[in-house]
């Protein structure tokens, strides 16, 4: 299933290639910046993404600054999540920002990394999140 996602702008825009059996699932991560964003993740391993970062667009880290947050400096959305993984890179996406999604999204389940030291949570990642990752500039 193909699912395109963008910023309400539209100056950070995706196309998500999903396993067509494959549920999606959000997660609510609980730690401060996804809280304050709204942000409900998912990512499949076998899933495929490209991304369009338009013009300008930020690029925020924090904590142990393993992950990119993808913000439009126009409308504020957070539609992508990046980290670069032993020279790969791994994503997941904001389903708040799916457009035209076919069907109901369950609610997120909320997840806590805290404590998670940053070698477990890269493995975490590198066994989830989205594993084919395509980044074009707009």
């Amino acid at each position: 299933m193909r699912i395109h996602g963008a910023c309400h702008c539209g100056r950070i825009a995706f196309d998500l290639d999903w396993p067509d059996d494959a549920p999606v699932v959000p997660r609510a991560c609980g730690c401060t910046f996804c809280r304050k964003h709204g942000a409900a993740w998912t990512a499949h391993p076998a899933a495929s993404l490209e991304v369009v970062d338009g013009a300008g667009v930020s690029h925020y880290r924090f904590g142990t600054e393993t992950a990119r947050f993808h913000v439009c400096p126009r409308c504020g959305a957070v539609p992508v999540c990046t980290s670069d993984i032993d020279g790969r890179l791994y994503a997941v996406v904001n389903v708040n920002t799916f457009e035209g999604f076919p069907g109901t999204l369950p609610a997120p389940a909320p997840v806590d990394f805290d404590g998670e030291d940053e070698g477990a949570r890269l493995a975490r990642r590198a066994r989830g999140w989205i594993g084919t990752v395509v980044m074009r500039q707009g």
